[in-house]
């Protein structure tokens, strides 16, 4: 596997494995399929991007991570190809994500996981995130509360 920035030319395989999680169901907020334009503006060369990273096997898109700063604070969202989840994808994108945001002073990261996403808590725990907050009411569109747990990293 290999691991590196992302490119605007990965904006098509990230929006498949994104789109793919997203009508899974259950382990994003997200709900509602996007664009690899909007990927591209929102998780890897948009404004507000601080760092995006691909992972590849066999030149081929299996994951993408992205930090953003979104309310003075840098969050993390992390998508794997279902199927290939737990298998050290995750792991091996979070090590170059942190030597990214190192390198640019981020003090620490937030991870905004669905109270419901057992696989998305679990990795996170995992890689050394610790819990910040909760909220217990948080909703996604068709009103199902699904709540909410923030977890930090610190760098």
């Amino acid at each position: 596997m290999i691991v590196r920035s992302a490119t605007p030319a990965d904006a098509t395989a990230m929006t498949a494995i994104l789109n793919a999680v997203i009508a899974l169901g259950g382990t994003t907020a997200h709900e509602h399929p996007k664009s690899p334009d909007q990927v591209r503006q929102d998780y890897i060369d948009g404004p507000d991007v601080l760092s995006s990273v691909v992972a590849l096997t066999d030149g081929r898109a299996v994951g993408w991570q992205s930090v953003n700063h979104w309310r003075n604070e840098a969050h993390i969202g992390s998508f794997v190809q279902p199927g290939l989840q737990a298998k050290g994808t995750g792991a091996q994108m979070f090590a170059l994500t942190c030597q990214r945001l190192r390198n640019l002073g981020i003090p620490s990261i937030i991870a905004s996981i669905r109270a419901d996403n057992l696989p998305g808590l679990a990795y996170y725990a995992r890689i050394g995130f610790i819990d910040v907050a909760h909220d217990p009411d948080f909703a996604l569109s068709d009103g199902r509360r699904v709540g909410r747990v923030h977890r930090r990293f610190d760098l």
